[in-house]
């Protein structure tokens, strides 16, 4: 799988990162949770969001400016070679979704 960068909000040892897979999904680089396959992300990140989409998953909003959400953990050795992920991180891929924001529907 190929990976194209879109933005990283990183302090410190903390690199939450998103790309564009070539697979037609994102892959979100966040803190582990302890729960297989669960990641937690800053609010911030989503900004790189490429325009007129969104995660196509459900987030979790933590309340202290993170989400936590769910996705098929990166295994493949390609794009694992493109990333640089802390052991305290993991790097899941995830749908991309449509975004559908109600002020454009009721316009219709």
């Amino acid at each position: 799988m190929r990976l194209r960068f879109l933005g990283k909000n990183t302090t410190g040892q903390q690199s939450p990162t998103l790309w564009a897979s070539d697979h037609g999904t994102y892959v979100c680089q966040g803190w582990k949770t302890g729960v297989d396959g669960q990641i937690e992300i800053p609010h911030r990140l989503l900004e790189f969001l490429e325009p007129g989409t969104c995660l196509g998953i459900l987030l979790q909003d933590t309340g202290h400016g993170t989400f936590i959400l769910q996705g098929e953990p990166v295994t493949d050795p390609e794009a694992l070679a493109q990333m640089d992920v802390p052991d305290h991180e993991l790097a899941v891929e995830v749908p991309v979704g449509q975004e559908i924001r109600p002020d454009a529907l009721a316009s219709r």
